[in-house]
């Protein structure tokens, strides 16, 4: 029995079923429901975002939101499950394991794999809420997100569509920081690995610098860069649950992974690909393109003039129109 810990954001009451039919509470709309995730031997934190005006004998399409890297619940995700929700889609969005409120030991691990079943244990969890309709489960990926959800896709068909925002291989951008000769990068990451293993002492790295004063002394001026940091490191879009770093030991898993294998034959999902117009040094334009290319069933492709990758994130007007583009590729495709 999956098991929910539950809160409210609302003075309107929420109610749901376990999976023996016991009547725990029922819903009314227009609420963001606190849930804990069973996951193995931990414990996932996730948000429920839910539609405002719905009809609480009617079950729900639902969407699970995959974020960035680095990214929590209450950031990117939050910004576009809220949308969702206003269109009348149920939006869960997650903290990863090992990462926010979620559980997992060690903390900071950025291990694709997991980011994949993570998905799916949400999806476990909506498949026990009775005011979910099952046939009508869908995903959205962002940024690295949009990696992991196509990855999971692949081989869990309770999945009946994928929209993805900018999306990122995760292994491919990894990888293409050491072009010539990725597996020096493994060797040398195993000698760490070693290291950290004699002296007990895990190494951390930073995502992005923790300031923008940090990224001009270091070189790193391109306006990407400065975007991604103007978003996660200042009050415009940080949060006290997003540390900024990463185990040094995620990285090799990172090399080694690529979100899009077999996609051309397992994904057979409806796709959804949105892109920023203006192309930086994320690689988000050309995976998306690779990504639509690849796929079995695309279905739509849009690129949104004029928009950075990292203004994708919180942008009004372009996440809106990304939105508006998500709602309709949902309801006609799940």
């Amino acid at each position: 029995m999956i098991q929910f810990r539950i809160s409210f954001r609302s003075y309107k009451l929420f109610f749901v079923l376990d999976s023996y039919g016991t009547t725990i509470s029922r819903r009314k709309p227009g609420m963001i429901q606190h849930l804990t995730i069973p996951r193995g031997p931990i414990n996932l934190a996730a948000n429920l975002h839910l539609p405002d005006n719905a009809d609480s004998s009617a079950q729900l399409p639902a969407v699970v939101l995959s974020t960035p890297g680095s990214s929590v619940k209450e950031q990117i995700g939050a910004t576009y499950a809220s949308r969702l929700a206003a269109h009348g889609i149920a939006a869960l969005v997650l903290d990863p394991a090992h990462q926010g409120q979620s559980e997992g030991e060690p903390r900071d691990l950025e291990d694709p794999y997991r980011r994949g079943e993570d998905i799916s244990y949400a999806i476990d969890a909506l498949t026990t809420n009775p005011g979910i309709d099952l046939q009508r489960i869908g995903v959205l990926g962002i940024c690295a997100g949009g990696g992991y959800a196509v990855h999971t896709a692949r081989t869990d068909h309770r999945i009946k569509a994928v929209g993805t925002v900018v999306p990122v291989n995760i292994g491919n951008a990894f990888r293409s920081l050491s072009p010539n000769d990725p597996a020096a990068a493994l060797d040398a990451l195993a000698d760490a690995r070693t290291e950290e293993a004699r002296s007990g002492e895990m190494t951390r790295l930073n995502w992005l610098p923790d300031t923008l004063e940090d990224a001009e002394a270091a070189g790193l001026t391109d306006i990407d860069t400065t975007e991604a940091i103007t978003y996660y490191r200042t009050e415009r879009g940080s949060n006290e649950h997003s540390t900024n770093r990463r185990l040094l030991r995620s990285d090799s898993l990172l090399l080694g992974y690529d979100a899009f294998h077999l996609a051309d034959q397992l994904m057979t999902q409806p796709l959804q690909v949105i892109l920023a117009g203006r192309i930086g040094n994320t690689g988000s334009y050309d995976m998306g393109m690779q990504l639509w290319k690849l796929a079995p069933n695309p279905v739509d492709l849009m690129v949104i003039d004029g928009a950075g990758h990292y203004e994708m994130y919180d942008e009004p007007a372009y996440v809106d129109a990304a939105i508006e583009r998500l709602t309709s590729f949902y309801a006609n495709n799940m």
